[in-house]
């Protein structure tokens, strides 16, 4: 197939095009134009996309798919949110409120067709960690007279821990609706997708641990900071001796029936129009099972107790927390914010429909503040109800079932075996081996971390080290001396492409990275290198450290002969009326030619090339440091006659040359080009009209004048 494809041919003829060129050919426009005020951006940050899809909605083609999804839904609800409320360490009722209010604000505000607002096993783990921690239950023990017991003021521990989880969605949501006004929803590309997977890895270790106690029927120490999961984990084991056999059975026997059933619903999905409610049929049974037999008097088999009836009522969060709580509401938006958004680019490129991620970010922070007055806890999409919604084609969610008899080891079973999909997540170490090392170890250390430091710490000791291996890679980049593909325009890397030819006088130099204050100084070493490496067989001088206030820049004789260009000695710093002098040199008829000349004149008699053009294409900014690099290449250069040209900058780029004072009457726009292929035409008709004809001869490359 491949060896009788046609390969189609064209021929552009145009004139060379510098910086300042293209701007009167495409009449650039001004700043002011291009970048929208404060005003503009706050004004089309908010919306409401329900104006846009509801008076197009049709009843007729949506109604039944949206309500038979709707049930379908709002039956996963009522199981997963009690049984994640638990994780939060919240009365289960609170978890059927958290499944209702966000999601009825999505509606509005969301523009996903998909994903299922509510409960979610990290989310839920993370305001548990905050609950535990500024309500925990030393604080809450009943007194007797004057004496301190051992039993535990459930009532107002959960009342607290009520008003803890308010506050902390209240500020996460408001956060959020912050971020997204100000267009900051590309915040969550920094959360990686093997942080992310590692990150929800880990949580999904914390929340088998935390539901242990459920398991087993004990009553282990509660322990916050870092290393709880551990500390927590051996006063489990401690505690096994006395596992209360009843609840062991209840736990057992729901998951055993809880896994088998869902095998049965996956073997069975093609057949099926909605998947069987496998968690709403086991608490329904449990529940009849427990109000009929007196399972909880006669066995003490802990049960979730009495819910109450109704919704609940706003109320005003407690302000006064805010300041206790800031970190993990901010830890709590941006996860929240990192799950929702990947959930609805996923369901949204496959239907082939848009989500605007700042539009996300508003709705989900307006779901989790209103909620807050509601006493809901900070929500996010779920996979598994977003899916049941996918394919049974709907868009809304409705849930508002609560019961009171239902085992609390029976949820505890839902969130076991829930988290049966975050557990098939550590086959991501054998895949990102053969893929990613980098994004193994960022894997790997994300879990670690989480692990050890919980939710809160570990996300940001995960983000830090995922943003140190960016900046490690940029401090790393490809440097190369680029040639000419013979018979195009295009110009690659001569040292891993063997048909790529050399550009007599000219060098063309590019970095893989953008240029900025980390790796500028290593840009400029490399440049050094490279031009050094050009000249095979010459003596010459090249620049070895930047240009100070004080002087000019400190230059080194190199003797060709070899790659790595022996070194003949240092010159001293030149000053105006200097001589220059040599150092220790084995070449004394050399030392003596050069002893006193002027570094302008030595450039012009040793130095072979005559231009150097920096591909700056793959850079997308540049900062006042890599500025002052740039401009001090060019003034260094120009010492010894050699010419300095920037080719295939990005409109961005010039925009922030132009404010950095990068521009001068020596530094002027005809030093920028289109291309480096306007370039190197402009470099040979200027500076190499000999060199043109070879080129013409080699390459069939026409200058149009």
């Amino acid at each position: 197939m491949d060896s009788t494809r046609r390969f189609g041919k064209y021929r552009v003829e145009r004139e060379v095009l510098d910086e300042q060129r293209l701007e009167e050919v495409t009449q650039r426009k001004a700043y002011a134009e291009t970048h929208p005020s404060l005003t503009e951006c706050l004004k089309d940050s908010f919306s409401l996309p329900v104006l846009y899809w509801l008076p197009k909605y049709s009843v007729w083609d949506y109604g039944m798919p949206d309500l038979i999804s709707g049930i379908s839904v709002g039956i996963m609800h009522l199981p997963q949110g009690m049984a994640y409320a638990l994780l939060a360490s919240l009365p289960p009722v609170f978890g059927l409120y958290t499944s209702l209010y966000p999601a009825f604000i999505y509606i509005f505000f969301g523009t996903s067709r998909h994903i299922s607002i509510g409960t979610f096993t990290v989310l839920s783990i993370m305001v548990g960690s905050v609950t535990e921690r500024l309500a925990p239950d030393m604080d809450f023990l009943k007194t007797n007279g004057t004496n301190i017991t051992t039993e535990v003021d459930i009532t107002a521990r959960d009342s607290y821990r009520v008003q803890v989880a308010a506050a902390t969605t209240v500020l996460g949501g408001l956060i959020q609706v912050v971020l997204g006004l100000v267009k900051f929803g590309f915040v969550g590309t920094y959360l990686s997708e093997p942080l992310v997977r590692a990150y929800t890895t880990a949580a999904a270790a914390h929340a088998v641990v935390a539901q242990l106690k459920y398991i087993f029927g004990v009553s282990p120490t509660r322990f916050s900071g870092p290393l709880s999961l551990v500390y927590t984990l051996k006063d489990v084991c401690y505690l096994l001796p006395h596992t209360h056999l009843p609840t062991l059975v209840v736990s057992a026997v729901s998951m055993a029936f809880l896994i088998a059933a869902k095998e049965l619903n996956s073997f069975l999905r093609p057949k099926l129009p909605v998947p069987i409610p496998v968690e709403l049929i086991t608490i329904v049974a449990g529940t009849l099972i427990s109000s009929y037999s007196n399972l909880n008097s006669n066995y003490t088999i802990s049960v979730v107790g009495e819910i109450p009836s109704g919704l609940s009522s706003p109320s005003v969060p407690d302000v006064s927390l805010f300041g206790e709580v800031i970190g993990d509401a901010f830890a709590l938006a941006i996860v929240g914010y990192a799950i929702s958004i990947s959930l609805g680019k996923t369901f949204a490129l496959k239907h082939g429909y848009k989500v605007d991620s700042n539009q996300e970010l508003v709705a989900l922070g307006l779901s989790n503040t209103v909620g807050g007055f509601f006493q809901c806890y900070s929500v996010c999409p779920s996979m598994s109800r977003s899916l049941i919604q996918e394919t049974t084609g709907g868009k809304t969610q409705v849930s508002s079932v609560a019961l009171q008899f239902v085992f609390t080891a029976i949820l505890a079973a839902i969130v076991f075996v829930n988290l049966k999909g975050m557990f098939k997540q550590y086959s991501d170490v054998v895949t990102l081996w053969k893929r990613s090392k980098i994004d193994l170890v960022v894997w790997l250390v994300t879990w670690v971390s989480t692990l050890l430091f919980n939710l809160d710490l570990g996300l940001a000791a995960s983000i830090i080290f995922a943003l140190l291996t960016v900046i490690f890679r940029t401090q790393m980049p490809t440097y190369s001396v680029l040639g000419n593909v013979p018979g195009t325009e295009l110009y690659v890397d001569m040292e891993t492409h063997k048909e790529a030819r050399e550009i007599p006088g000219v060098t063309i130099f590019r970095s893989s990275a953008t240029v900025y204050f980390a790796n500028a100084e290593l840009y400029l070493e490399a440049l050094k290198e490279k031009v050094s490496k050009r000249e095979n067989g010459t003596v010459f001088v090249i620049p070895v450290t930047p240009r100070t206030p004080d002087g000019p820049c400190r230059w080194e004789y190199l003797k060709g002969g070899d790659p790595d260009c022996t070194s003949l000695g240092w010159m001293s710093e030149l000053q105006d009326g200097d001589t220059t002098t040599l150092g220790s040199s084995s070449d004394d008829t050399l030392s003596r030619d050069l002893e006193r000349v002027s570094l302008g004149s030595l450039g012009k008699w040793t130095w072979d090339i005559h231009s150097i053009i920096i591909d700056l294409s793959t850079a997308n900014f540049i900062d006042t440091v890599a500025i002052k690099t740039v401009k001090n290449i060019f003034q260094d250069f120009s010492e010894i006659d050699v010419d300095i040209y920037l080719a295939g900058c990005q409109a961005s780029v010039v925009e922030q040359l132009e404010r950095g004072d990068f521009f001068s009457e020596s530094i002027t726009k005809r030093s920028l080009f289109a291309s480096v292929h306007d370039a190197v035409l402009y470099c040979l008709n200027h500076r190499g009209s000999e060199d043109i004809e070879i080129l013409k001869t080699l390459n069939h490359i026409i200058l149009t004048k």
